[in-house]
């Protein structure tokens, strides 16, 4: 009998993730599956998908790594197969991520599913409906990669007549400790908007190194080609795909980004210049909204660099 559910989602790919506290191999099963609807629901671009699918069969192999028990719903070009510990099984059935938890729950009847509270409110509402209708208890956690709870952000919304982000991340600086020194902003000032919009001027950018990229592995080829094929009118071009899909990647393109482009972020982020699609920025936030890279390590990565004198 399985006595946790654990179950994964493809935007919560962290090993330190709330979901695993307490998680015990002998009585647990992650779960983790791949569905068309999460791409066809909101009409999502080819590299999108191969990020988010590419990405989550390299977590997969990081919790196999654990040997952790592991059931896995992998699409193909044509089918989707569900690969696990107890061998793999057909599954051609286009189901949403709900259609699949249900099916999945009637199968495994675990006593209880553990989720980290989902980013999406629909998706966290059709999951609740599901495991409600097994008849199975509900264990929702809290997502750590966020840096204010719900409770935290209703207390400082309570009272307000507008809600504006300058006030807000005021409070998150002084409360985490950002770039602060005695009890005030380093530099005198909460922001530097105004310093922020240079423009480039007619000569253009200054010289600069691209972000790095990374060649997609065996993995992530055949996430490419079976994208392709199953989402072929889908927008997007794959041909020079590139992002890091994993937390080792991500890691360096964070060390990367600190190292050549932060210096001059600040100056420039708002310019562009034709031809140039990348200029000073990072190409983190994917990493980050996949939960391969938690906030935390990039703001203290450009706080260290401040305070080196970079």
């Amino acid at each position: 009998m399985i006595r946790h559910l654990v179950v994964v989602l493809g935007d919560q790919l962290d090993a330190e993730s709330a979901a695993f506290s307490g998680f015990d191999p002998a009585q647990d099963v992650i779960w983790m599956a791949e569905v068309d609807h999460e791409s066809t629901k909101v009409w999502s671009s080819k590299p999108r998908t191969v990020m988010f699918l590419a990405a989550m069969r390299h977590f997969c192999q990081v919790l196999q790594t654990r040997q952790w028990p592991l059931v896995y719903r992998e699409l193909t070009h044509d089918a989707a197969i569900w690969r696990g510990s107890a061998g793999e099984h057909l599954d051609c059935a286009g189901a949403s991520l709900a259609d699949v938890l249900t099916r999945s729950l009637a199968q495994l009847r675990p006593q209880r599913v553990i989720l980290v509270e989902p980013g999406e409110w629909q998706v966290k509402a059709d999951i609740q409906a599901a495991v409600i209708a097994a008849n199975v208890d509900l264990d929702i956690r809290e997502d750590t990669h966020f840096l204010c709870t719900h409770d935290a952000f209703a207390a400082h919304a309570q009272g307000r007549k507008q809600l504006r982000m300058e006030y807000f991340y005021r409070e998150m600086r002084d409360h985490h400790d950002v770039l602060m020194e005695h009890g005030k902003p380093v530099g005198g000032s909460w922001n530097f908007d105004q310093e922020n919009r240079k423009s480039f001027g007619k000569s253009g950018p200054p010289a600069h190194r691209p972000p790095r990229t990374f060649a997609p592995d065996s993995i992530t080829r055949q996430v490419i080609d079976m994208v392709e094929r199953r989402f072929a009118d889908h927008p997007g071009d794959l041909s020079l795909f590139d992002w890091p899909v994993t937390a080792a990647d991500a890691e360096l393109a964070l060390h990367d980004f600190i190292e050549h482009r932060l210096v001059a972020f600040g100056d420039w982020q708002d310019a562009m210049w034709t031809l140039e699609p990348w200029l000073f920025h990072s190409r983190l936030s994917a990493a980050m909204n996949l939960k391969l890279l938690n906030p935390r390590r990039v703001i203290a990565a450009a706080e260290q660099a401040w305070r080196a004198g970079r």
